[in-house]
């Protein structure tokens, strides 16, 4: 047998580059490249490797371990799960920076490859730099705690053990039903000690990716389900999209009348001006998805984990008698609800279940109701688009005491504040406030539909954490698929910045637009300067309201007064409680050589956009938005854990709202 001497590190750089996928169109290159934060536990064993032979391998230079491995995992889900980025850190805290997007991968069930530093095998030099040690047991490292969030997990204590762990993480990695962050730990002797490794475990492998068929009595059983409602509900996940089930659910849809609301993973499978398509769906749906749900007596799951914002907390279906059929290439996802379980691809299974509702002849029951649904959702878009609570004049001069009585006037007159109508009654006083230190007149709402005007069709539009993602899911229109990228899964606040990047270097011929907010942007936004290093221009859309808005409205919507989740400075009464910070977002991001823009007006916006699309290079808008000014959960309700007991009567009455939402809740 011939035999090969290299490095562990040589040998798993090596195996990378052999490794292909083959979807049904031929093979492709599966690992394009490995993004890193070199330390003393991977630059001279791994970092050896990729500088002298990396192969096809292209070897990015991240600034945060957690921002790269968000970079890798949007790369793999722009890529429809068809492309990986592997990732390496030092040992210690470099590999625990990893932790967050191990986890955020891993929910989201998107392929990405770690290769963490370790702790020496021999032990010789132990305690080394950044070693955790735990007296009642030395074989323990901080890679340990990749466990939890991984759906492989290795180490390699012997050069020869690399083989089989690379086999299983490849297992791993191209698994459409149970894929996630793959995570091998490299002790930093082991990856510069060598083996004569045989030749043929470098040959080239393409993985097959075989669509999972269904089986046909499970088929028979869904059909006759089926047949017998007269109101079903599909529910578009991100399987549609993975398994590019796109056409295969629009033509189901568009045969058997039967409409189908978006999860976020799901959203832009289909264009939004499909006469089927109802929108966002759940908790963060829009009210005509969410008002068909509630009467739909079946449910049709496509390619969907069914979370607790996609279902209302098991409460957004609420017909007595409504049933579930899910079509997903997990067991575990597709059982759930006490579904009618039809274990496939997504795109298999619709196209298997439309030749069977064809036999019996099936059509659904709707005549108006989906049309006249559409139409009253597109007037309520239309309001949340054009309602501003200023005008530009009047909110530059409340500070000042002139546009303070106006301000006010505009919440507490005649006319009801628009947005969010149950906390309303919390922005009276503080409204005045807001416009004068952000000196704005602009709605969330309002600029997201101007943002959604103006980019162009095919650009990338990406989100994750706050209250974003719910007014993007119920107001955004995406005429081109693919086009819509949310991490919801995880909801990971930094995912934005980082992801955009993966986008770009996954579809670098588009444009690709972060949308964030302000407490987002603090989270993580180091890889801005990643994408100006690769010259892979990404705008980031920055939405300023002066705190994390969604949990200041979560706080205030259950009897809570707002703390610690405005940014204000410290005020007399020891409280963060004081003023309002007024934070330059734009010039942090000029100091790093981004082209930077401020907007406060629809007017600086629209222009900051046109000139944005012009810029060679990566872009930030520094949007100031008012608070409270999101979408409302048009009808569906979330589960959250309200105190059972307190002194407040706001908390009180919340206590029982949750007790009336649980009792119209299913239990399981």
């Amino acid at each position: 047998m011939e035999r090969i001497r290299l490095t562990t590190a040589q040998a798993l750089v090596k195996f990378l580059n052999e490794q292909y996928v083959d979807f049904g169109d031929g093979p492709e290159r599966f690992v394009e490249g490995v993004f890193t934060v070199f330390g003393h536990g991977n630059v001279l064993g791994l970092g050896q490797a990729l500088q002298e032979n990396p192969g096809e391998l292209k070897v990015y230079q991240g600034r945060n371990e957690q921002g790269m491995v968000h970079a890798a995992t949007a790369f793999a889900k722009q890529s429809r799960r068809r492309r990986i980025m592997a990732c390496t850190a030092s040992v210690g805290p470099g590999s625990a920076n990893m932790l967050t997007a191990a986890a955020t991968a891993t929910a989201n069930q998107i392929p990405v490859l770690l290769l963490p530093g370790d702790t020496f095998a021999t032990r010789q030099p132990d305690p080394v730099l950044q070693q955790m040690e735990h007296t009642y047991n030395l074989s323990i490292t901080v890679n340990d705690a990749f466990k939890a969030v991984s759906k492989y997990w290795d180490r390699i204590y012997r050069p020869e053990q690399l083989m089989s762990a690379l086999l299983n993480a490849m297992r791993v990695l191209t698994d459409q039903a149970d894929t996630g962050a793959v995570t091998i730990a490299l002790p930093q002797d082991i990856q510069g000690e060598a083996w004569d490794y045989p030749a043929d475990f470098f040959r080239r492998r393409v993985h097959k990716i075989a669509r999972r068929l269904p089986h046909p009595e499970e088929i028979a059983a869904a059909a006759e389900l089926i047949a017998g409602k007269q109101r079903p509900l599909l529910v578009c996940g991100g399987g549609v999209r993975y398994s590019d089930a796109g056409a295969a659910l629009r033509d189901f849809a568009e045969k058997f009348a039967i409409p189908f609301g978006e999860t976020q993973a799901g959203k832009s499978a289909v264009a939004s001006d499909f006469a089927y398509n109802l929108g966002g769906l759940g908790v963060t749906g829009n009210g005509c998805a969410n008002t068909l749900a509630a009467e739909a007596d079946l449910v049709i799951g496509a390619g969907t984990r069914f979370t607790d914002f996609t279902t209302g907390s098991k409460s957004l279906f609420a017909h007595p008698g409504v049933q579930f059929v899910t079509l997903n290439a997990s067991p575990y996802h597709a059982a759930k609800l006490d579904a009618l379980a039809v274990v496939c691809d997504a795109a298999e299974g619709l196209k298997a279940l439309s030749d069977a509702l064809e036999e019996r002849g099936y059509r659904s029951a709707y005549t108006d109701e989906i049309t006249e649904a559409k139409q009253a959702w597109a007037a309520e878009r239309a309001r949340l688009a054009s309602v501003e609570y200023l005008a530009g004049d009047a909110a530059a001069g409340v500070a000042g005491g002139p546009g303070a009585s106006g301000a006010a006037e505009a919440v507490q007159g005649d006319e009801p504040a628009p947005f969010v109508p149950e906390i309303a009654g919390h922005l009276d006083d503080k409204l005045p406030e807001y416009a004068g230190v952000l000196n704005t007149s602009l709605t969330q709402t309002q600029v997201l539909a101007i943002i959604n005007e103006l980019i162009p069709q095919d650009a990338i539009a990406i989100g994750a954490a706050g209250s974003l993602p719910g007014d993007m899911q119920r107001m955004w229109e995406s005429s081109v698929p693919d086009t819509y990228h949310m991490e919801y899964g995880f909801s990971c606040m930094g995912y934005e910045i980082a992801g955009a990047l993966g986008i770009k270097l996954a579809e670098p011929e588009r444009e690709v637009y972060a949308l964030v907010g302000d407490g987002s942007y603090q989270m993580m936004h180091s890889e801005l300067v990643t994408s100006l290093q690769e010259n892979k221009k990404i705008n980031v859309l920055l939405l300023d309201n002066a705190g994390f808005g969604c949990i200041n409205n979560l706080q205030m919507e259950q009897g809570l007064d707002s703390m610690a989740t405005e940014f204000r400075r410290r005020g007399a009464d020891g409280q963060l409680s004081g003023e309002l910070m007024l934070i330059d977002y734009a010039a942090s991001a000029a100091g790093y050589g981004v082209e930077t823009f401020r907007a406060a007006t629809a007017e600086q916006l629209r222009s900051a956009l046109e000139a944005a699309k012009k810029s060679e290079k990566s872009t930030l808008i520094d949007i100031k938005v008012l608070p409270k000014t999101m979408t409302h959960g048009y009808g569906a309700w979330w589960h959250v854990g309200v105190a059972e007991v307190s002194g407040k009567e706001s908390v009180q009455a919340a206590y029982s709202q949750r007790l009336i939402g649980l009792d119209k809740a299913r239990s399981y």
